[in-house]
Order: structure tokens, then sequence, then C-alpha cells
């Protein structure tokens, strides 16, 4: 029998793999699971809700299994969920005060997906206010913890996630990535996070920030992880008009094929000479380099692209974004659902309205509804979100060069491995720029991913590197995703995630 402690460090394919074979039940791993959160969750809080049927979910799996029905090839592994994916048995908030104790009357596609390829919700993770942040200090619950390092940041908006990934309470969890918030978790959390392309996976049921950029994926420990999830997830959704409805190949296939075969020789990556090293933490720089030259060992080619305009994306994103989370967050308005606050005997619709959002909004969000509402409004449409559009063209034109020369593009994840709490919340600037190299992804709409890279030798602390494809080429992603991770591991002489000084247990 497979001690407790053991399954909580097995990856989701081997997880699936025991399952299929006999040799666990998926009411053991999901027992194994809730136990850890509840040994080191009220350090990390990387949880808003737990789910109460997890085992009961996981007991009708086994019975299935059991029976001799035909199930999906990772039936019966835990599953986190980010709290932005609304869900019918548990609170979906958003990370707000003002949808507190919201009960969605549908599940998300991806949830729903999710359920019926017999994965079992193990509960709702911690998140930015509607996915506004880096750190995921801008949740209405308290932030959530690093487990590397629990003075830091774990990442966001989607810190709750790769949190629970990293501390080993949760083999995969589900996030959304709107200017980086599944690949700078990732980085500095020593997991692997996965934007597909716009479109690929539905956004039905996801609270929508910014409708254009937002973007479901996975989070996991490994690549191989990260596919067998996508592949759940992914495909056309007609609840969604975004929704792309062409068919995809399978993407555990291609992490699998990245693995074992020699997808590097001969791969052109791209290194962008707009993105300097100057602007990055020394280590971040080091370890990228690093792993280019690993990549060059094998058969890669390294080659300077140019990408005048990726320079203006945070600029742009900074006001595309708000105005469309002006536009969304209107609906909270204190009528129709979520949290209503009647400031005195007689009060207006409109005054109900602005002491609902008052208290209901966090700073940030109402930062954001202020600077998005200003850059649509009469006579400044046009100086603004008119020409943060365009600037949203030109990085597009950008990245049609750029792969016109290279099959992907390489990056750093993020700048700096992460900082400590409360270090940069009184810098909202600072903040914005940490998402400086996922940002043109989503402006594009073209997938990414961010996998281990190693250590800063400065701080001991995770770094990722950044792969981009384009558009609808998810799959080359994974291979050569794998095949990094693989090269890698083997450099290590294991996962990087066996170095986290609290994988066992928190100090």
């Amino acid at each position: 029998m497979t001690a407790p402690a053991d399954i909580i460090h097995l990856t989701a394919a081997e997880l699936a793999s025991r399952l299929s074979a006999g040799e666990l039940s998926s009411v053991e791993a999901t027992t194994a699971h809730l136990d850890r959160i509840r040994e080191v969750d009220g350090d990390v809080h990387a949880f808003l809700h737990v789910n109460e049927r997890a085992l009961e979910i996981a007991a009708d799996i086994d019975r299935r299994r059991a029976a001799g029905e035909t199930l999906g090839p990772i039936a019966g592994v835990p599953l986190a969920i980010k709290d932005v994916l609304v869900t019918t048995d548990m609170p979906s908030t958003s990370g707000s005060r003002i949808l507190e104790g919201y009960m969605s009357p549908y599940d998300a596609t991806v949830v729903a997906r999710s359920r019926a390829a017999g994965l079992v919700p193990l509960g709702k993770t911690n998140m930015d206010e509607f996915a506004m942040g880096s750190s995921t200090e801008h949740s209405a619950y308290g932030p959530t913890r690093n487990p590397w390092d629990l003075e830091r940041i774990p990442g966001g908006s989607g810190g709750g996630s790769a949190a629970a990934v990293a501390a080993f309470e949760a083999p995969l969890a589900l996030g959304s990535d709107t200017g980086g918030s599944i690949r700078q978790p990732a980085h500095v959390t020593g997991t692997v996070g996965m934007k597909p392309t716009y479109g690929g996976v539905s956004r039905y049921g996801a609270i929508a920030l910014a409708s254009s950029l937002d973007q479901v994926g996975p989070v996991t420990r490994t690549v191989l992880d990260a596919g067998l999830l996508h592949d759940v997830i992914g495909g056309h959704d007609p609840h969604d008009a975004t929704s792309l409805k062409e068919s995809w190949p399978s993407f555990a296939s291609a992490a699998r094929e990245g693995a074992s075969g020699d997808v590097l020789r001969g791969l052109r990556v791209g290194v962008i000479s707009e993105l300097p090293d100057s602007g990055f933490q020394p280590g971040v720089s080091a370890r990228f380099r690093a792993t280019l030259d690993a990549m060059a060992a094998q058969g890669a080619e390294i080659v300077e692209v140019s990408a005048p305009h990726f320079e203006y994306g945070v600029a742009a994103y900074y006001l595309i974004l708000p105005a469309e989370a002006s536009s969304n967050l209107a609906k909270f308005d204190s009528v129709r659902f979520g949290m209503r606050v009647i400031p005195h005997a007689g009060a207006t619709v409109e005054e109900v309205m602005a002491a609902t959002r008052e208290a209901g909004f966090g700073d940030e969000v109402k930062r954001r509804v202020i600077l998005g509402t200003y850059a649509l409004s009469a006579g400044y449409y046009d100086a603004y979100y008119g020409s943060a559009q365009k600037v949203r063209t030109l990085i597009q034109a950008d990245f049609d060069a750029a792969f016109a020369q290279v099959d992907v593009l390489a990056t750093p994840s993020a700048p700096t491995t992460a900082f400590r709490l409360g270090e940069k919340l009184d810098d909202p600037l600072q903040m914005y720029l940490n998402d400086v190299t996922t940002i043109p992804a989503n402006l594009a709409g073209v997938p990414g991913i961010s996998i281990p890279a190693g250590l800063a030798p400065e701080d001991g602390l995770p770094v990722g590197i950044q792969f981009l494809a384009p558009a609808r080429e998810d799959a080359r992603l994974y291979r050569v995703g794998a095949a990094v991770e693989t090269l890698l591991v083997d450099e290590w002489g294991g996962p990087l995630l066996d170095r986290m000084p609290l994988r066992g247990g928190m100090a």
C-alpha cells in the first residue's frame, strides 16, 4: 500500500497509472491530499474553500472503475479550481467580498468537463480579487504564501492554484491567465503553467476580467500533467462565442513525444532583442541563458529576433484591461446578485449601488475600474483605448514577423524571483511591470508555457523559462516544454520541487 506521504508526491500521470492498475483508489488519493491541505494550508492559504463532497465523488469513481466502466485517462485524480471559475457545489467569489458566499446555478465549462472526465474537485483556490494582481495579495480573504518561502508571494492572480500544486496539496489545478496569471505564478513557485491559444479553452463560466485577454489553462508539476489536463478541458464550446471550432491534437501525446524524442535538434528558438538582460534579476537572466545553452548543446539554433513594439505592451495592456474590466464589473450592482449594502433608510438604487461597490470592491479593483472608465469616456476613447488597440495590432504583427523566422520564442517568465509580501503593494507600477514578458502573448492570443528553469543563485528561489508559439500551435509548446524539462531534470538529478526546503511540511 502506498503511504500518504508518497501519494501526494506522485505526479498526476503517476497517480492515474496506479489508479488504473488498481494499486491505489481515488478515495486514498483524495484522502491523502485532503490531509495535506489540513496539515499545511493554515500556513500557505492556497484554498478559500475545501470541497465537502470530495471523498463522496472519489468513492463514486472507485465504484465505477470496479464495475468495469471505461473511465478517462486521469479519472480519480484530485483537482484544485481557481475561484474565478464558477461551481454549483462550492462558493464562487473571485476573491472578492462582493461575491462572498455566492453559489452559481451552473458549472464553468472547464469544471463540467473535469467532472465528466472523473477528476475529483478538492476545492477553490485563492486569487487576487477579480484576477487583478500579480501577487495574490489583493484577495479580499488574505494573501497566499509561497511554499518555497512563506514570507514571499506565490505570484498572481492565480497564486492559490500554483501554491497548492507546489505545496503538494493538489497534483493538478485550473487557473486563468489574462496577462500572465498562470505563467508568472508558475515561475515563482517552480511549477508548470500553460496559457492556451485564445479560444482554445472555453471561458464560459469564468468570471470575466478582460474578455479579449482571459484564457483558462492548467497549473501542474510536469509538462505531461499539463497536457493531460489540457486534453480534458480544451476544445470547442458552443456556449463561448470566441471558442475555436477546429479539432486539437492530444497535448499529452505531444508532451510524451517531447520527453522521448529528439525535438530540440534543428529547433529555431527566438530571443527577443528588445528584452535586455539589464531589466532582469541577475539570477533570472543567468538561468535563462543557461537553459538556452543547454538547448543549443542538444542541437537547437538560438536566433535573435526583433519585436520592437513589445516595450509598449504593458502600457497598452493597462489601458485595454481596465477598460474591459470596468464594463465587465458593471454587473456587480447590488441588484441582481452578490452583496447589498443599504447606507440608510429610503436609499435610492444609485446610493445602494455606490455603497455596495465601495464596501465590496478592494483598492486595486477600484483603481482599475476608474482607469478603465476614464479610458472609455467621451473625448478620451481614441487617445487611450483606441491607441492601445492599435499597439495591440502592432504587437500581433511583431509575433507574425518573429514566427516567420523561428519555431518558438523564449523569454524569462518574469523579471524577478518571488518578492516579499508587502514589498510592492504601495507601488502599483512596479507590480504591473512584473508581467512584462507575459503580457504580449495575451494581447496577441498566442499560447505560452512556463516551465522551471532552476534556482536563482542569489536567493535560492525558482526561476521559469517561457516559450511562446504561433496561435493554434499549443502542441509545439508541449513538445518543446517536455524536451527542455527532461533535459533539465536529468541535469538536476530530479524535479526542482525536490529541492524545496518545505517539501515535507511547513516550518
